[in-house]
């Protein structure tokens, strides 16, 4: 009976060499496509950026509209203010407005 251990020492050092391998590949993998990986940490970072971005414009759009509500406050009035809110809200025109028809096609 002739017995091959050298060659079955080399297999099961390469079976076991590529069991360690395909089982590493396999959490490398999940590691950077998985939901908590890489990838999603990237997509989390982009939408992040892209909030703070709006997060700003918001805060401009609401300092903007607070200066504004300031002017109409009752102790600080600008006339010009409460002045163009009417004629916004009432469409109400001056009989010395220069008034325009514009004739829509």
């Amino acid at each position: 009976m002739v017995t091959r251990k050298p060659l079955r020492s080399l297999l099961t050092a390469i079976g076991l060499f590529l069991g360690a391998a395909l089982l590493i590949g396999y959490f490398w993998i999940n590691a950077y496509t998985g939901p908590n990986g890489l990838r999603a940490r990237q997509d989390l970072d982009l939408r992040i950026a892209k909030l703070n971005a709006e997060l700003s414009a918001l805060k401009a759009e609401r300092a903007r509209l607070e200066r504004r509500v300031s002017l109409l406050k009752s102790d600080s009035l600008d006339p010009d203010m409460l002045d163009e809110r009417a004629r916004a809200l009432l469409d109400y025109v001056d009989p010395h407005d220069l008034t325009l028809q514009i004739t829509r096609p």
